[in-house]
């Protein structure tokens, strides 16, 4: 009797499925998928008092995956009727997957679209809730695209709201692009946490990129309120060296070479060594005064490993500026070497350690232990043991001076999520290997040489070639040659000495070649791929952003065929995570595409703060978004294109006048002389030096009673007459009051640079004083 019961249940259950299947089809998939969701994934929603509590409105949406519409479905608390492409629908059970919902499809040709726009409108009329994913395609990078127009055309002839959302935690899942595939991969997490970030309602005739920055604003928001989830990179460090094993991961111009585990062994050597005899317990802040190479990473990397928070110093300015940040931030010990330190003319008041010295008292028990947790001791219980474990999002990892360029340097402190942060966004856009050899010549005291060519370098699987001084260009030539350099990450002022210096055939290998920290000049662009054959694309950060902001995606690690990830004369699109915008000098608002204004930034790369600096912290970062100093503008594909500095504009007779813009025309009419264009009898003999190659036009400004300030050039010789350049600038339409006078042009022996390539912007300003008012 009781088998027949049960069988009885069985049969009934499955007719009222079948029923619910043929009338009920919503609520029957949603039986089958809201169970299968929650066995794979978590969900949480924030912000859902935004949504519209009746009526119809526009849900605009993010697109990582294929399931990111199901997923929005399983967390809205109300149907979305998605408008999505019909030709992913082809089977009957996807079709009727889709009926179940109430989806919209269209495919690609004019009358299908139509009909699922008028659609669309309909819905929203019926107070229904309809959903687009405005980029038209699933991201190949994690990196928000630019939206497509059919946003403003569904909202035509109703007011019904615009609700922004972002599902962040797709990206790493099956159903995305991570690793350069869909599907065939095991995901990274089980359970992963998917988070649906609800925006306010935006007016219907908000304009589309406005539409998009918010949307993107919900994705810095995520990745900065789930900072925690980045890695500690002293423990990934331990598992990418392991995993080199005994390949070559790190090389240098003095000879040294060592393998993943060979290196990972002297790290927890110099770890073990330096805590026992140098440092105490209490101590934080550790200066490191060594030039990019083997021995910087791994003093690094051991400071890491020690929860030691490094304070890599620039050994290009002087002893009382070297001295002020050693004060600022109470380093009690500098690291350096006996070999280097001889040959800088810099006195370091605080007590410094040779690495020399610590050599010398490196026991056979230090190097047998060390060697065991290099090559025997499981990583998780290693991390452990070294306290990894307890290490936090927001605990400092480093502090990083600025350049300096407009006064003294300031502590930039970066915690272990800002860097960590930077290097997965490096990871997803520009995707290094194990295959690659990236050349590290940007000093460690530098911001993007620290992050990217010490910490993603080691972490992300290449080898890293490191050489003391990016304007030796032959030794840098020759060291690309014999390793075999596929990514190299320079300035402009960088290029133009390899250019000349280093022999086409020993650049063969590269791949990639990203330049920052100034403007890139057009013509470098075809200069330097006419001569290696490989076009440059150009990035942006600053310090204070961890460094990196954005970067154009370089064609060799373009993932997408169909996707714009680079235009030129454009910093690129930010990074995964990271948010820009552009706001009125004078109001505050946010820019349209185009229109210039101050650039902001927001995202988990935002420092921690300025080093005992509290009160100039608040003033440059408010509400999470800190302020560039730089002019910029979006454009309607979402790159950056920066027009100039705050602290490089002067007000003439009430107007902004940007020197960039300026330096730019005056090189424009130099580079069209024909005599300014280098002849065979001028190639490089070997005889030559760099300094020919080094930057030979600066336009800053000095006081002027008249109109407020003056515009002044200083310049290398030129191969033009003042006249004739003066001639050109009007012609190319410039404002008479953007044309400096025949007197302010100043030839100069050396135009002033910091140690970094960078234009030092004060001594190019002191320098302009000194000689108007000699004149």
């Amino acid at each position: 009797m009781g088998g027949w019961y049960v069988l009885g249940i069985i049969i009934v259950s499955l007719l009222l499925l079948s029923a619910m299947a043929v009338f009920l089809p919503r609520l029957f998939v949603r039986a089958i998928f809201r169970p299968m969701l929650a066995l794979f994934y978590r969900k949480r929603v924030i912000g859902r008092e935004n949504l519209p509590a009746s009526g119809g409105y526009l849900i605009v949406s993010n697109h990582v995956s294929w399931i990111d519409g199901i997923v929005i479905l399983w967390m809205m608390p109300r149907n979305v009727r998605f408008v999505v492409d019909g030709s992913n629908f082809g089977s009957a059970f996807a079709k009727w997957i889709a009926a179940a919902f109430d989806t919209i499809l269209m495919v690609a040709n004019p009358k299908s679209i139509m009909r699922a726009l008028k659609a669309a409108r309909e819905a929203l009329k019926a107070g229904d809730v309809v959903g687009i994913f405005p980029e038209g395609t699933i991201t190949r990078t994690g990196q928000l695209q630019a939206f497509k127009p059919g946003m403003g055309k569904i909202l035509q002839g109703h007011d019904a709201p615009v609700v922004p959302v972002y599902l962040d935690g797709m990206w790493g899942s099956v159903f995305s692009y991570s690793g350069g595939k869909f599907f065939f991969k095991w995901p990274d997490k089980f359970r992963r946490r998917l988070t649906l970030y609800i925006g306010k309602p935006l007016p219907n005739d908000t304009l589309i990129e406005l539409v998009r920055s918010q949307v993107n604003q919900l994705n810095a928001k995520a990745q900065t309120d789930h900072r925690h989830e980045f890695p500690v990179l002293a423990g990934e460090v331990i598992r990418a060296w392991r995993r080199r094993g005994k390949r070559l991961q790190i090389a240098d111009s003095m000879g040294t070479e060592l393998g993943g585990r060979e290196a990972l062994t002297r790290a927890f050597a110099l770890r073990r060594v330096l805590a026992r005899e140098v440092f105490a317990k209490d101590e934080t802040n550790i200066g490191v005064f060594l030039p990019p190479s083997a021995g910087a990473v791994v003093v690094n990397v051991a400071l890491a490993l020690d929860r030691r928070v490094s304070a890599n110093l620039n050994y290009t300015v002087s002893s009382e500026v070297i001295n002020h940040c050693i004060k600022e931030i109470d380093i009690r010990h500098v690291l350096t070497s006996e070999r280097f330190l001889s040959k800088v003319d810099i006195k370091i008041d605080s007590d410094t350690v040779t690495l020399e010295s610590i050599r010398d008292k490196i026991t056979t028990a230090d190097k047998v232990i060390a060697f065991i947790q290099a090559n025997v001791i499981p990583r998780g219980l290693l991390r452990r043991m070294l306290g990894l474990h307890r290490v936090k999002s927001d605990d400092l990892m480093t502090v990083i001076f600025t350049s300096g360029s407009t006064g003294m340097p300031k502590g930039v402190m970066l915690s272990q999520a800002n860097i960590s942060h930077n290097v997965d966004a490096i990871k997803k856009a520009i995707r290094l290997n194990d295959e690659d050899v990236v050349l590290g010549i940007l000093p460690f005291f530098h911001s993007f040489g620290y992050s990217v060519t010490l910490w993603a370098t080691q972490v992300l699987g290449p080898c890293g070639v490191y050489h003391f001084n990016p304007l030796d260009s032959r030794q840098i030539g020759k060291l690309a040659e014999k390793y075999g350099g596929t990514v190299l990450l320079a300035t402009p002022t960088f290029l133009r000495s390899y250019i000349r210096r280093v022999k086409p055939e020993q650049f063969k290998t590269l791949d990639t070649c990203i330049v920052g920290a100034e403007k890139m000049p057009a013509d470098l662009f075809d200069s330097f791929e006419q001569t290696f054959g490989l076009r440059p694309v150009e990035g942006y950060g600053t310090t204070e952003l961890s460094p990196l902001v954005s970067v154009n995606i370089p064609p060799s690690r373009s993932p997408a065929a169909y996707q714009l990830d680079r235009i030129e004369g454009s910093v690129g699109r930010p990074l995964p995570g990271v948010c820009a915008k552009v706001v009125s000098q004078d109001s505050g608002d946010e820019q349209a595409a185009g229109i210039d204004g101050m650039l902001m930034i927001a995202g988990p790369n935002v420092m921690t703060g300025y080093a005992g600096q509290k009160e100039l912290t608040e003033k440059v970062i408010q509400s999470g978004w800190y302020n560039t100093g730089d002019i910029a503008h979006i454009d309607d594909q979402g790159f950056i294109h920066i027009t100039g500095r705050l602290s490089r504009f002067s007000k003439i007779g009430g107007e902004m006048v940007p020197h960039l813009k300026v330096e730019e025309e005056i090189a424009k009419s130099i580079h069209q002389s024909p005599s300014s264009e280098p002849s065979a009898d001028s190639a490089d003999d070997g005889k030559g030096t760099d300094d020919e190659n080094a930057v030979t036009l600066c336009v800053t400004a000095v006081p002027d009673s008249k109109k407020g300030e003056r515009l002044i050039v200083l310049h290398r010789p030129l191969h033009k007459n003042v006249d004739e350049i003066l001639a050109d600038l009007k012609t190319a339409g410039l404002p008479n009051l953007f044309i400096p006078s025949r007197d302010s042009f100043y030839e100069v022996e050396q135009i002033p640079l910091l140690g970094t390539g960078k234009l030092d912007l004060k001594g190019a300003k002191d320098l302009a004083l000194q000689l108007a008012a000699k004149a």
